[in-house]
């Protein structure tokens, strides 16, 4: 665990992602103070077992005031509506467990964490956690995420949009966004052909957002090829994947 004492520790921020779970802690400031070592998503993930690798952040950690944690998937007031993955019993791609779906689907994992840890806690979705690092507040600013799938995040005039699943979408006869666009894909591919389908992604999605800057992030944004992104003209920014942990304290500024 890497930390720095010279700040009072305010924020842990926690990036869910599917194949890993990074936390830190943030002073006020956005200075990292604690970064926790990466930790591989554990599968099968319940809501409960999630609930407790963050109390455990809590325990092992700096006393801090607040949490803030980024969820894959369709996050409404701090509920779960819809979550990929974690309902998967061997995670990404794999069947998908019906229990495990049930106990996700409709969970307010905001309450949930607010009674267990006796803290004020946000939950939003990953990308809009991202977002909240790195928007200006001018102008429609849209995010996506690419990692094992797509996230995104839409912000007008720095107000957070309802949140929208456009990973769910079909792009394809029979793939979805998710599927076509997503690291099992990019594997399979590789880099270069694989970021012919971003730019491609990017194409047919700008007419319907119209967005006056786009911001890329993700732990694959940085595998989005050199030739591919020179040929990018859709006002792109590509982003550090630890936005998503970085957003953590402005997430809170966040008007919706």
């Amino acid at each position: 665990m890497k930390a720095t004492t010279l700040s009072v520790a305010k924020t842990l921020s926690v990036d869910c992602g599917g194949t890993g779970i990074k936390a830190s802690v943030l002073s006020d400031t956005e200075k990292v103070l604690i970064e926790y070592p990466y930790l591989k998503t554990p599968y099968p993930l319940s809501p409960n077992r999630l609930i407790s690798i963050i109390e455990e952040f809590v325990k092992t950690g700096p006393k801090i005031n607040r949490i803030t944690v980024g969820l894959p998937g369709m996050i409404r007031d701090g509920k779960v509506v819809v979550i990929p993955h974690y309902i998967n019993a061997g995670g990404p791609r794999t069947a998908i467990d019906q229990g495990l779906k049930n106990k996700w689907f409709g969970f307010d994992m905001q309450s949930a964490l607010k009674k267990k840890l006796k803290l004020p806690v946000l939950v939003l979705n990953d990308a809009e956690v991202h977002g909240a690092a790195v928007i200006t507040g001018k102008g429609l600013e849209t995010v996506f995420t690419f990692g094992t799938g797509l996230g995104s995040a839409i912000f007008n005039n720095g107000q957070l949009a309802p949140h929208l699943e456009i990973s769910h979408t079909t792009i394809r006869v029979g793939k979805t966004i998710d599927a076509w666009i997503g690291e099992q894909t990019r594997k399979r591919m590789g880099n270069q052909l694989w970021s012919r389908r971003v730019k491609s992604l990017i194409q047919e999605l700008y007419p319907m957002i119209v967005w006056d800057k786009l911001y890329i992030g993700g732990g694959n944004a940085q595998r989005i090829s050199k030739s591919a992104l020179k040929t990018f003209d859709y006002k792109v920014t590509i982003i550090p994947n630890s936005a998503g942990v970085a957003g953590g304290v402005k997430a809170w500024d966040l008007r919706s």
